[in-house]
């Protein structure tokens, strides 16, 4: 099997993300003694500085945690919920059908930085200080701009010069847009947090309680004034083409505080996935290889049309019932252990035939009526003529060295998400996918040079479907980190960006790797694909019903095939699905070694160990 690079191996720790800065700072903490979850933490406020286009200080993270002393995992909710007057009339009394992919009404309240602040005073042993200090320098002294990074600036380069006043000052150094592989700095994102630090440090030296007051600090201090008198005094272009100021408030960020659950777990041949609950999408995944647990997996070509068709149609499935039921379990009952059952699967796979599918087929678990929601027509929806976030995208097309970023028909640019996943030399491990608050969101706060993120897109207006939008709720976000015990060990942490096909690319990745004996980067590595065919989770909303894109390596022969099943086959460039990342531990008796891969596309993503 061929692969861009070897799969990683060693003793000591592993670490693996989308940006080689992050993954050198999360082995540099190994290397000076830390565990998985201070690497992950340094790592994930690394990924903050570096790949602003992609997440941000103030967006949001899931977080799979295993603690090997524990010998059990948490999973760590950084989703930020709805504020208290983010309501369906307030939406609707301005004129909203739909809530916008950028400007601040779709701003959730920051979940990121308190999820992160949760792993390490539960789980990690170093200073906030410390973990912090690699995201500071790279703020302060500058980082390499990646190609992307530049793109996605001049891409919303006039809505920040027309509109977005604050973001051009800290993305048009100089009044023009950064050069690729040229330093860039973000000040004021380093005086936040230094500023930040003292503050937690002013409480003693005591570990627990800087990093306690920290948390504060964010919540009800200068953190959350600084976001309280942006959003409610800024009246600023949205991509409704709306002038209109947010809805958070200090109160709505002093009421939020990060959740540890226990993760969803599902068996599949030897292996146990984790996932987190259905305030994310994670559950797709689970139910997608459930249906798939009674086939002979391990008998078709990992690249052939039978073996793709069986994993799409299936996810297709797993995805309409996302629709029809996932939601923030705290407002919404959401059947997760009927639509789990090995009977409900069975069901569903009796559902897939040889042709594919061109509707939207919810199931109705433990005898339940599904309840979709209606789309707005679109075509008359009102549509900025600038900028702003349409939600994550598949993945930028690559043309050699240059990487092109993905515009929406209207012109919008899209963010997109990071991942890191660490495993040390005690068998800790850590899955994070963080995301929002990327610059093409909302407008930079700024007193902290960063913007909020825009989850809130993915709530709807309509009272009566299990994703309506109300205060204090989470929205289904599609950030789904993953982990995987083999025989009942801790083995495998992986996850990908990507929104909506996030689960998509690690079910291929998983079952390769799981069934047909593919290493790491190998299931990294090889042709990936998604489809459309689900309604999006972002603004505008669309679907492409029955769509397939696939990779150009996969055989002709199997690009032909699942066109002549049904599938409306769209073939992308070579290298243009998925961003994974993954680390796994081997064991052989006592011994046990380490293993990393990492995604050549978009050439940023580095797995490193010894």
């Amino acid at each position: 099997m061929f692969t861009t690079r070897p799969e990683i191996r060693g003793t000591f720790g592993v670490v693996s993300s989308t940006h080689w800065l992050a993954s050198g700072a999360g082995m540099a903490v190994l290397e000076r003694g830390g565990n998985a979850f201070d690497a992950a933490v340094a790592a994930g406020f690394v990924l903050q500085v570096v790949e602003p286009h992609l997440n941000g200080p103030l967006g949001e993270v899931p977080i799979l945690a295993w603690n090997a002393k524990r010998g059990a995992a948490q999973a760590i909710c950084g989703q930020g919920t709805a504020p208290a007057a983010a309501t369906i009339e307030a939406f609707r009394n301005d004129g909203y059908d739909i809530i916008p992919g950028s400007g601040l009404v779709a701003a959730t309240v920051p979940g990121s930085f308190d999820a992160w602040m949760s792993l390490l005073l539960e789980h990690g042993t170093w200073r906030l200080r410390d973990v912090m200090d690699f995201a500071i320098g790279y703020a302060e002294t500058g980082h390499p701009l990646v190609p992307r990074i530049s793109a996605a600036i001049g891409t919303v380069r006039e809505l920040f010069e027309t509109h977005w006043p604050t973001s051009a000052a800290v993305y048009l150094p100089h009044g023009d847009v950064p050069a690729p592989g040229r330093l860039f700095r973000n000040p004021a994102l380093a005086q936040f947090y230094r500023r930040l630090i003292e503050e937690a440090e002013a409480v003693g030296s005591n570990r627990e309680a800087q990093i306690e007051r920290a948390r504060r600090v964010w919540s009800q201090g200068f953190v959350a004034d600084a976001i309280d008198r942006f959003s409610r005094k800024s009246e600023l272009m949205d991509g409704a083409g709306k002038r209109r100021a947010g809805f958070i408030t200090g109160e709505d960020m002093a009421r939020w505080r990060a959740r540890v659950e226990k993760p969803v777990a599902l068996d599949h041949h030897g292996w146990t996935v984790l996932k987190c609950g259905p305030w994310s999408q994670g559950p797709v995944m689970l139910q997608a290889l459930a249906m798939l647990d009674g086939d002979d997996l391990k008998s078709l070509d990992p690249n052939g049309p039978e073996f793709i068709h069986l994993v799409i149609e299936a996810l297709k499935l797993a995805m309409a019932d996302r629709e029809a039921w996932y939601a923030d379990p705290d407002f919404v009952d959401v059947p997760l252990a009927a639509l789990l059952s090995r009977e409900y699967a069975a069901e569903r796979r009796r559902l897939i035939g040889d042709g594919a599918s061109h509707e939207l087929r919810p199931g109705r678990p433990a005898g339940r009526t599904p309840v979709l929601p209606a789309r707005p027509d679109l075509a008359s929806a009102p549509v900025a003529a600038l900028g702003g976030s349409a939600g994550e995208p598949t993945m930028a097309r690559l043309t050699g060295d240059r990487a092109e970023l993905q515009t929406a028909a209207d012109g919008t640019t899209r963010g997109d998400t990071c991942h890191v996943d660490v495993i040390d030399r005690w068998g800790n491990m850590v899955a994070a996918t963080p995301s929002g608050g990327w610059f093409q969101s909302s407008p930079v706060v700024p007193e902290l040079g960063v913007c909020l993120g825009v989850r809130g897109q993915m709530f709807w207006l309509d009272p009566t479907v299990p994703g309506a939008l109300a205060p204090g709720k989470r929205p289904r976000t599609t950030l789904t980190p993953s982990m995987a015990l083999k025989d009942g060990q801790p083995t495998l942490a992986f996850g990908t960006p990507g929104g909506d096909q996030q689960d998509q690319w690690q079910t291929l990745f998983f079952l390769r790797h799981a069934h047909h004996g593919l290493n790491l980067q190998e299931a990294i590595d090889a042709p990936s694909c998604h489809s459309d065919h689900v309604t999006s989770s972002f603004w505008p909303r669309h679907a492409q019903p029955g769509s397939l894109t696939l990779e150009r390596r996969f055989p002709a022969a199997t690009i032909e095939a699942l066109a002549q099943k049904g599938h409306r086959v769209e073939v992308g460039d070579d290298w243009s699905e998925g961003r994974l990342s993954a680390c796994a531990i081997e064991r052989d008796g006592d011994q046990r070694l380490l293993k990393a891969g990492a995604n050549p596309r978009g050439m940023q993503g580095y797995a490193m160990g010894r």
